[in-house]
């Protein structure tokens, strides 16, 4: 029923038109549409019941997420409805949560976490990011890379390092994207979101902006479950791909026959297909497995569902653009956008050669 009523909204609220309209509108996003996410309770996805949300988890959020990649989104729904809100939920204080999750559950605010930096994965500690305490304050000084949603945002969840009494942690900050010393680069990417780097130059926050203490163990289970969600997405965006080239190879005549009758046409879309059965099958064991408490074990499944999700998105992207011609790349033709898509997935969250490496290593360790 979530995954059938999310379809319906976007059947109604996103078609090709729509979403043109909002690419070219100078948020780049729909308030409006943003307005019926929080309705439809899927702003409160990732909010626990307690705090003004519907407690959803893993499985809800992959339906959610696979209906809005059919969709080709460029909502901050993953960026806010899904990494910051369980990031404040897993990590913040009573008190911390009562201030800003029912804000977000209601789509009053907008919430990004800001953890990439250049040359890391997407959980990897941060190094080019410092907090240090001054004066009863935060100064924060350092640079994260490719924020998705960035431009949108009231609140960036940045993570930075912080000198403990054991070495290096974690620490965790809520800083209003208006502070001062708070810099964004921002640009457009390759499938038409908006996002930016963000700098941040002696940019000072009060102490109770800190969200929880050490959260250098408790991070990486958040953003492996925004991986998952971000690998359903993709697994949406694939499976509206083939759909369209299957339907294009049904209606496209050559020499007085569809081309879908070709026999090595056939064989290419069979093997388009395998990839995004491979896809589905890692992306229910991406999803499963990011409620697992052993890190090892989380981290490589992630990382095997991000392979093979990267892997999919390349060939079903490449070949769907094949079959439809040299036109499958003009923006008249839906497969280019969704290529766009799958070649910008392929990137986040670490792209897929990072991602096996990674992989080999967990496994022999």
């Amino acid at each position: 029923m979530l995954l059938e009523s999310t379809r319906r909204l976007m059947t109604d609220q996103y078609d090709a038109h729509h979403r043109q309209q909002i690419l070219a509108s100078p948020e780049g996003r729909s308030i409006a549409v943003w307005r019926q996410f929080a309705e439809l309770g899927l702003l409160g996805l990732n909010v626990p019941e307690e705090d003004g949300g519907i407690g959803g988890d893993a499985i809800d959020t992959l339906l959610v997420s696979m209906a809005l990649g059919e969709a080709l989104i460029v909502e901050p729904f993953w960026s806010s409805a899904v990494l910051a809100s369980r990031a404040i939920a897993k990590l913040g204080s009573p008190e911390q949560r009562s201030r800003w999750l029912p804000r977000l559950a209601a789509g009053e605010t907008i919430a990004v976490v800001a953890h990439e930096e250049a040359g890391t994965l997407h959980n990897d500690p941060p190094t080019a990011t410092r907090a240090t305490p001054t004066d009863g304050l935060w100064m924060l000084e350092g640079r994260k890379a490719a924020v998705y949603h960035a431009p949108s945002a009231d609140m960036l969840l940045v993570s930075a390092a912080v000198a403990g009494r054991a070495g290096l942690e974690c620490g965790l900050f809520a800083v209003p994207r208006d502070t001062s010393g708070v810099k964004l680069e921002v640009f457009t990417t390759v499938d038409s979101q908006r996002a930016a780097n963000i700098v941040l130059d002696h940019v000072q926050v009060p102490a109770d902006a800190r969200i929880g203490t050490d959260v250098s163990a408790l991070l990486p289970p958040v953003l492996d479950y925004g991986l998952a969600a971000l690998c359903a997405e993709t697994l949406g965006t694939l499976d509206r791909l083939l759909a369209i080239t299957l339907e294009y190879t049904r209606t496209r005549v050559q020499f007085g026959v569809p081309i879908g009758r070709f026999q090595v046409l056939q064989h290419r879309m069979a093997d388009m297909l395998t990839h995004v059965e491979q896809s589905r099958s890692m992306t229910y064991l991406a999803a499963s497995s990011s409620r697992s408490a052993v890190a090892s074990e989380r981290a490589a499944a992630l990382s095997a569902a991000k392979v093979v999700l990267g892997r999919a998105a390349r060939y079903v992207g490449q070949q769907a653009i094949q079959l439809h011609g040299g036109m499958g790349m003009s923006d008249e033709m839906p497969a280019s956008h969704y290529f766009k898509r799958l070649l910008a997935s392929e990137l986040r969250g670490g792209h897929t050669e990072a991602h096996l490496e990674r992989y080999a290593a967990l496994s022999i360790n």
